[in-house]
């Protein structure tokens, strides 16, 4: 059984002309299939249908997708998620454009979680022949190159964490918990691949969405997305900055819709035999926004 990405999230929006202009204009992602008021939307470096999807009506998360190595591994995770209680059921190709059959779970936190393997392939931008880094033909604004992770909300951190390791396999690559003398759960960095997460969750509000985030290359690509930003005045949430959990760097912004976004780059490489890391609350602010050591408060409240 093998859980490989972050494969797409869909997200609603208040004004679908407005989040066009700020995903593919200012973003840089492609738009690749549109109807009834959603459109459907791929960066430059995703080889899959795609990774974003934007439907009018509202704010917020619909559900999030993530991407499994082959059909049986499906059933094998339906079983375990059944094991543990919680809800699921599958669904057919064609109830998701482009995806094949998967597993639909309601997750501890009321999130909606699509497994999925079997995905429409449209190739990368630049090809597996003898391909360029970059697209010859250049990118638009910041060029965002991949859909990397997302952080939601949950009222139950310690159940949404031990349910993404029994049933999922993913491990948590940092925690952070109340104190030395306090182990009680209030946020879970949690990965399936190698990365220092695929997924984090942090306390509050059951079924809300924090952020989701892109991969850019590094420091200059994050400051040249700051760039972009100013020229299209996107509302900055913080950064650019350094993560001390996950020792990215970043900068958090929001789509017109109030929708947080991220550009994420750095970061560290984990894997099976990776031990996980702890901070404590005291020590919050350090691992949230190592650079500048403080927290708006509203970063920690404002979700969707």
């Amino acid at each position: 059984m093998s859980v490989l990405r972050l494969g797409y999230v869909h997200i609603n929006v208040t004004d679908l002309a407005e989040a066009k202009n700020h995903y593919i204009n200012t973003l840089g992602m492609d738009a690749v299939h549109e109807e009834d008021g959603t459109v459907y939307l791929k960066s430059w470096d995703e080889a899959d249908h795609h990774s974003v999807v934007l439907s009018e009506g509202g704010v917020g998360l619909t559900k999030l997708g993530y991407k499994v190595s082959d059909a049986d591994s499906l059933a094998e995770i339906e079983t375990r998620v059944r094991a543990f209680g919680a809800t699921c059921e599958r669904m057919s190709k064609g109830d998701n454009q482009s995806v094949g059959d998967g597993l639909r779970v309601t997750l501890p936190s009321e999130h909606t979680l699509e497994l999925y393997s079997d995905i429409e392939y449209v190739g990368t931008a630049t090809g597996l022949w003898n391909p360029d880094p970059w697209p010859r033909g250049g990118t638009r604004g910041i060029g965002v190159p991949r859909l990397d992770h997302t952080l939601i909300t949950t009222e139950d951190p310690a159940l949404l964490e031990r349910f993404l390791s029994e049933a999922l396999d993913f491990q948590a690559a940092e925690r952070l918990v109340g104190g030395e003398d306090n182990t009680e759960l209030v946020g879970s960095w949690m990965f399936c691949g190698e990365q220092p997460h695929d997924i984090a969750f942090v306390q509050g509000e059951n079924g809300k969405l924090h952020h989701f985030a892109y991969h850019i290359a590094d420091w200059s690509a994050l400051l040249h997305a700051g760039d972009v930003f100013s020229m299209d005045d996107v509302p900055i949430d913080f950064g650019p900055a350094r993560h001390g959990i996950t020792r990215g760097e970043t900068i958090y912004f929001f789509d017109p819709s109030g929708n947080r976004n991220e550009v994420f780059s750095g970061g560290y490489r984990t894997g099976k035999d990776f031990r996980t890391i702890t901070w404590t609350m005291d020590q919050a602010a350090r691992g949230i926004n190592f650079t500048h050591r403080e927290l708006d408060q509203n970063f920690l409240t404002v979700v969707t």
